[in-house]
């Protein structure tokens, strides 16, 4: 068998997106040798991500709540990092969610309202002025936020991970990986030019995303596609963000805001935007923010959310020896990036796992599996 030069002691990581970056960036900030592999690391979600941080806007309950919130407080000493390391700003803003709802009762049962500031009408009015008049109450979670993973923060870790001496390979498509006993043995890759090669890996971390499955069948990840629209507002005029039911409006510091999503399973990997999709962000718009209808649109994009059944992340520890997984965080990616990370950096490196890790092993899903269902 053909195999190409990575040390047995380096780490492979699998994907360079959001999640690769910042795997890579946690293991090399340890002292571990790393090298990531990706096709094209623009098509990764984290390149079209609105960045909000937003556990408790989002309504997130069990692990997946206390995950959220745990990757919340470490985010700002994990940006300060990056920007140590890159010279770069990351755009983390503070900013705080409003979230409405048609009545008080509605409110009242959010699954994380105890963590919120109970609105009124007059309230929402004062935080959101110009909100549409179906929307009677609202939840402000001045502790969740926003940060400009588009624009500024995948810039700047990357360059935090070459300035640590991450070796970068792109224009490598994995199409499988080598396995004997249960053991990972190595990864067949085919490059630009077609040709294909195998190259020995003994540790890696599996960080592709929607598209993790087709290197791990047994993985429960599928695309979810979602289409969005970033618009000109006036600078200053949306100060907090607007996290309605099928759409949200991130303001930036320029007054860019983010509009988003449509989340749409059925797509799979269908590219480009349709009718539909474009119509869906304008009638929500309308709903939220009607003044906001009429600011121009600047651009339009899609990418595709790793889902899994239950929304939460494959986490840890793979079904091969050597392998270790951190995928599936649908919507939450930017949210979740730092904690995922310092996980599996801590594992690879010999520490105690995370307490709560357990929840989001991949076999969770698989019957009669340890830690799956009967």
């Amino acid at each position: 068998m053909a195999m190409g030069e990575a040390r047995e002691e380096t780490v492979l990581i699998l994907g360079g997106g959001l999640m690769g970056l910042a795997v890579a960036h946690a293991l090399a900030c340890r002292g571990l040798a790393v090298r990531m592999l990706s096709r094209r690391r623009l098509e990764a979600a984290g390149h079209v991500a609105a960045g909000m941080l937003a556990p408790h806007a989002e309504g997130l309950e069990g692990a997946l709540l206390r995950l959220g919130q745990a990757g919340l407080e470490v985010i700002p000493t994990w940006v300060a990092a990056i920007e140590a390391d890159s010279g770069l700003d990351c755009g983390l803003r503070p900013c705080g969610i409003v979230v409405p709802f048609r009545s008080a009762a509605e409110r009242d049962a959010y699954p994380t309202a105890a963590w919120g500031r109970p609105l009124d009408r007059a309230g929402l009015e004062r935080e959101m002025a110009g909100i549409g008049p179906d929307w009677r109450a609202g939840l402000l979670f001045l502790q969740d936020g926003q940060i400009d993973s588009r624009r500024r923060l995948m810039r700047a870790l990357e360059e935090a991970c070459r300035r640590r001496g991450v070796a970068f390979e792109e224009g490598w498509e994995a199409l499988a990986l080598l396995r004997r006993g249960g053991r990972l043995e190595g990864v067949r890759l085919r490059g630009t030019d077609g040709a294909e090669q195998e190259w020995e890996v003994r540790r890696a971390v599996l960080c592709c995303g929607a598209w993790s499955a087709a290197l791990l069948p047994e993985l429960a990840v599928f695309p979810v596609k979602g289409q969005m629209v970033s618009l000109q507002a006036p600078i200053g005029a949306l100060q907090r963000v607007l996290f309605g039911p099928g759409t949200y409006l991130v303001p930036r510091h320029d007054g860019l805001v983010v509009v988003g999503a449509t989340s749409e399973a059925e797509a799979g990997f269908e590219a480009g935007l349709t009718p539909a999709g474009q119509r869906q962000l304008e009638r929500g718009v309308a709903a939220l923010l009607p003044e906001a209808s009429r600011w121009p649109p600047m651009e339009r994009w899609w990418g595709f959310r790793p889902g899994t059944p239950d929304g939460a992340p494959l986490l840890g520890p793979g079904p091969l020896e050597g392998l270790w997984l951190c995928t599936g965080h649908h919507r939450n990616g930017v949210l979740l990036a730092a904690v995922s990370a310092e996980a599996v950096a801590a594992g690879l490196s010999g520490s105690p796992l995370m307490p709560g890790l357990n929840a989001f092993r991949w076999c969770r899903f698989k019957t009669g599996e340890p830690g799956g269902p009967p």
